[in-house]
């Protein structure tokens, strides 16, 4: 059912779904098959495999952070279109959360620990940039979707030369994630101020070398 034909306490209860299926292992499921399924694993040495999981967890946790915000969004958007967009794009991230995880387990790793605390983090902000007005929440989409855009490029270059089918999952992400930019923008985002943008990035940093190793 659409989004918006559902009242507020089953709009809330499919938040809490989705929260419990992005935090739970192995409790979402892919509507696309892995870009990596038709690529054979090459052998990689412990360090290889140590440094690929913990891009790959990075990402994941990116994923988690990007369901949240998502579905943060969608709580505090004005315009039922606007929900229902938001809505949707949770749903197409949900391909990246279970490629990335699988690929944990292929790497015999993990996710991060850390996720419940960034996801519960980026529902406040999404749901901070949703009340402030589509223009700003659609806005800060874009911006996250670059920076997401900037992490999987630096990441295709730092994979093991080895690692074909992670790189294979971060190849499709980065044509998903600069899409979703694009859509954002078209759709009257905004773009940020510098000092956002600029926190932002810190932010993201913080991520990025907590969960490379939890």
């Amino acid at each position: 059912s659409s989004m918006r034909s559902l009242s507020a306490f089953e709009h809330s209860i499919c938040h809490v779904d989705n929260a419990l299926k992005t935090l739970t292992p192995k409790a979402a499921s892919a509507q696309r098959p892995s870009p990596s399924q038709k690529i054979k694993d090459k052998a990689m040495d412990e360090n290889e495999l140590k440094h690929a999981a913990g891009l790959m967890r990075i990402n994941h946790t990116g994923e988690v952070c990007a369901q949240a915000l998502y579905q943060g969004q969608s709580l505090t958007a004005k315009r039922p279109e606007i929900r229902h967009a938001m809505d949707a794009a949770a749903m197409e991230e949900i391909d990246h959360l279970v490629w990335c995880e699988d690929r944990l387990t292929e790497l015999k790793s993990q996710t991060s620990m850390l996720n419940p605390a960034f996801y519960g983090l980026s529902y406040g902000m999404g749901a901070i940039a949703g009340a402030l007005g589509d223009k700003w929440s659609l806005g800060f989409v874009a911006a996250t979707e670059q920076q997401v855009c900037k992490h999987l490029t630096e990441h295709l270059v730092s994979l093991p030369a080895a690692d074909k089918r992670s790189r294979a999952i971060l190849t499709l992400m980065h044509e998903d994630e600069l899409r979703h930019a694009n859509t954002a923008l078209e759709a009257g985002g905004a773009a940020l101020p510098s000092w956002l943008q600029s926190m932002m990035t810190k932010m993201a940093k913080v991520m990025t070398a907590s969960t490379y190793r939890l």
